[in-house]
């Protein structure tokens, strides 16, 4: 069947599925195989590092994935890519779609639009998504409580977050947060999404840059871990994402990413110094992982993966007596 929404259209990709951004594993070489995949992929601008090495990773990824029926864009995190503007202009003069996230882009804004790029900001709050769209942005993505990465205290989860968004938002909509399988996709799109943002579930694939010891952590999920559940579902303690917002001009930058980086993993000693550990470390210590690690049963290839989540979807869709009412 044809996978057909706002977000295929607007994205030029085969599938409405989108790559998670990642820190140092961001690379043009997985954001390639998720979009010959035919999904759409993302290089995280701080993974090359320098704006000169961001261009170079998008020709590189361009010529990759050429007749795929993919695409690709790039993802500037705001708050942790230093200088983006500069990362901006090298997105505006190769012409690809641009995705912000973390903190309201209103600084950005004009940048991107005098610029013409398509935008896409991701945000954890359905409010935020609203401001973005005034801003501009020609898609919104809102990540649940069960996804990871930065918290927000007002985040809900990605059920009701989606059906909210959906009632809220007119530009294309992209359901993120614990997201891995074909029901959940489906469950997003029946809601109202345009399509799906998936982080952890690409995270057990073949291609993703991490050592097998990592992946394999991923698979043995137990989903009632009830220390992995809060860690990723309770709510960030408001008085406690207070007082690290406080700190925020009165520490080194990348000790107050850290610290507020722990602080939404629910660490309670996120005031002393980091633990030294490597992406691949935090993955196998499920630091990093979304309630979507219920759902890896294995390491496929991103094709694989991506195969048995559309085959199973298009028998689900054909199973579904309740569908079939004339």
């Amino acid at each position: 069947m044809e996978w057909k929404t706002r977000i295929t259209d607007m994205l030029g990709c085969r599938y409405p599925i989108i790559e998670g951004a990642y820190a140092k594993q961001g690379s043009w070489k997985f954001a390639a195989s998720v979009a010959k995949a035919g999904c759409h992929g993302l290089i995280t601008a701080t993974t090359p590092g320098t704006p000169a090495k961001l261009r170079e990773s998008i020709k590189r990824c361009r010529e990759a994935i050429e007749g795929s029926g993919g695409s690709f864009g790039v993802n500037i995190s705001i708050g942790i890519c230093p200088e983006p503007e500069k990362f901006i202009e090298v997105c505006i003069e190769e012409k690809v779609p641009l995705e912000t996230a973390v903190y309201r882009p209103d600084a950005l804004a004009p940048l991107i639009k005098e610029g013409g790029l398509l935008w896409m900001h991701k945000s954890a709050r359905v409010k935020d998504a609203v401001h973005a769209e005034h801003l501009g942005a020609d898609a919104v993505i809102v990540v649940g409580l069960e996804g990871t990465g930065f918290k927000q205290a007002e985040q809900m989860p990605t059920m009701l977050t989606t059906l909210m968004a959906k009632k809220m938002i007119q530009v294309p909509f992209v359901s993120a947060g614990g997201i891995g399988e074909a029901r959940g996709f489906l469950g997003a799109l029946a809601m109202g999404a345009d399509g799906v943002m998936m982080g952890t579930a690409f995270m057990a694939t073949k291609e993703f840059p991490v050592n097998s010891r990592a992946k394999e952590a991923i698979v043995k999920v137990d989903p009632f871990d009830l220390e992995l559940r809060h860690r990723v579902i309770g709510t960030v303690d408001p008085k406690v994402y207070e007082e690290v917002l406080s700190l925020r001009d009165k520490v080194p930058w990348e000790l107050w990413l850290s610290m507020l980086e722990r602080v939404n993993l629910k660490d309670p000693d996120w005031k002393s110094p980091p633990p030294k550990w490597s992406e691949a470390e935090m993955i196998a210590k499920l630091r990093v992982v979304s309630l979507a690690a219920a759902f890896v049963d294995s390491v496929p290839t991103v094709k694989d993966f991506i195969d048995g989540i559309i085959g199973e979807a298009e028998a689900l869709i054909d199973s579904y007596r309740f569908l079939k009412t004339r």
